[in-house]
């Protein structure tokens, strides 16, 4: 029993190769402009605090106002 392994000569090298898709520049900007706008409108430094946390999960209080909106 012989086993045959055809060789094109090249061999892999331990490189990856990451495609990143568009989805962590828009969470990048949506991001700072949650950042902008929250801290902006923020009248005092705690309400500025809870702001920067609400910049942070805006995508999780968007899901969950969408998922409300269409009854699901």
């Amino acid at each position: 029993m012989t086993t045959d392994t055809k060789s094109t000569g090249q061999e892999q090298r331990g490189r990856k190769v990451i495609y990143r898709g568009a989805s962590e520049a828009v969470y990048g900007l949506g991001l700072i402009g949650a950042l902008v706008y929250y801290i902006g409108h923020a009248a005092t430094f705690w309400l500025g605090v809870l702001g920067f946390f609400k910049a942070i999960v805006w995508p999780a209080m968007l899901v969950y106002e969408l998922m409300n909106y269409l009854h699901m």
